[in-house]
């Protein structure tokens, strides 16, 4: 019984927060369908965020949508399209001064998919010959708290808010001086879920020394292992205003997450951070994610959040921002596919 609670399957099926999405946003769907009767528009979100296309819920760009964000705070970032030549990207790695590790990803994506932390040139190349769309390389931030910031503001509000913080906490064991990495992550329910997608990237018979801790993955992605933490206690009168003035810098930005490391809470209070990506509509409040978290708490969450961002939209669309039409989001989702296929 011990075994079989804790193989991969159970795992999965006892913790929501591994279930599929189409199973966890069901009941989204008729809120969404409501929503939508009250919009008078299926596509009501695309006028939430109107400088980015489909207001971010589908088939945004992530290089378009950080370059809408202040220099200051984002790292490098640079766009490739597939079938750029390895020797014209290492070029403009070099010109921009970018050194190892880098950050590699879609440029169109979601939650995690292809996104890798890039060792060395010979990894980069390998990732550049298997990636299946256009990509960007960004500068690895090497800050030790990796947050998601969600904030919204109404159009004709002059303060907004910020109403969820979920805190990234990285796949790692400890080692005791006589198991294997392999050995240690069978022990831990969460990385052993990651033990076939690491096998082909690092050496998981390496022992550690006892005490030892061995960070799994560098990257912030559920998908690859990293517990997301309700950090809502975070949230403070500093923090808000810090996001509405940043937010205000971002033309036609009302709705969505801040992905971002800062050097502490401290310096995040006082605007210090670098933003590594920004989710517009199909943005979540990711601290609902945190193990535990009750299933219908979060539904509660995501409801309140989808009524919001239907607010937002019907604001902007009387202030004239058009809906998508029926022909765009055809459009959209065919390229999608497109890419998909590729």
């Amino acid at each position: 019984m011990t075994r079989i609670w804790h193989s991969n399957f159970m795992i999965r099926l006892r913790s929501w927060e591994y279930w599929p999405m189409t199973v966890v946003y069901f009941p989204i769907f008729f809120y969404w369908m409501w929503q939508a009767l009250l919009s008078r528009s299926l596509f009501f979100f695309s006028a939430s965020n109107p400088t980015i296309e489909s207001g971010g819920m589908l088939g945004e760009s992530k290089s378009q949508i950080l370059g809408l964000v202040p220099d200051e705070v984002k790292p490098i970032t640079l766009y490739f399209v597939r079938g750029t030549s390895q020797a014209e990207i290492i070029t403009t790695i070099s010109k921009k001064k970018l050194s190892y590790p880098i950050i590699a990803k879609p440029d169109m994506g979601e939650r995690g998919w292809q996104v890798e932390k890039i060792e060395d040139e010979t990894s980069l190349l390998s990732y550049i010959d298997q990636s299946p769309v256009d990509f960007i390389i960004q500068e690895y931030i090497n800050l030790p708290i990796e947050l998601g910031v969600f904030y919204y503001r109404m159009p004709d509000h002059e303060c907004g808010t910020v109403s969820s913080i979920v805190l990234k906490e990285m796949l790692k064991v400890t080692g005791d001086g006589q198991s294997s990495l392999q050995e240690l992550m069978m022990n831990l329910d969460r990385a052993k879920l990651q033990i076939a997608s690491l096998e082909g990237e690092r050496d998981l018979s390496v022992i550690p020394s006892d005490g030892e801790e061995v960070e799994l993955v560098g990257i912030g992605n559920h998908c690859k292992g990293t517990t997301f933490l309700n950090a809502n206690h975070l949230i403070n009168e500093k923090l808000i205003k810090q996001f509405d003035q940043l937010s205000k810098r971002i033309d036609g930005f009302h709705y969505g997450r801040y992905d971002l490391r800062c050097a502490s809470y401290e310096a995040l209070n006082k605007g210090e951070m670098k933003i590594m990506e920004l989710n517009g509509a199909g943005a979540e409040p990711a601290h609902i994610y945190q193990p535990g978290f009750s299933l219908f708490t979060a539904y509660g969450v995501l409801f309140k959040h989808w009524n919001i961002l239907a607010k937002i939209s019907r604001a902007n669309h009387k202030k004239g921002i058009e809906y998508l039409t029926f022909s765009e989001a055809k459009e959209i989702w065919q390229r999608i596919q497109t890419k998909e296929l590729v």
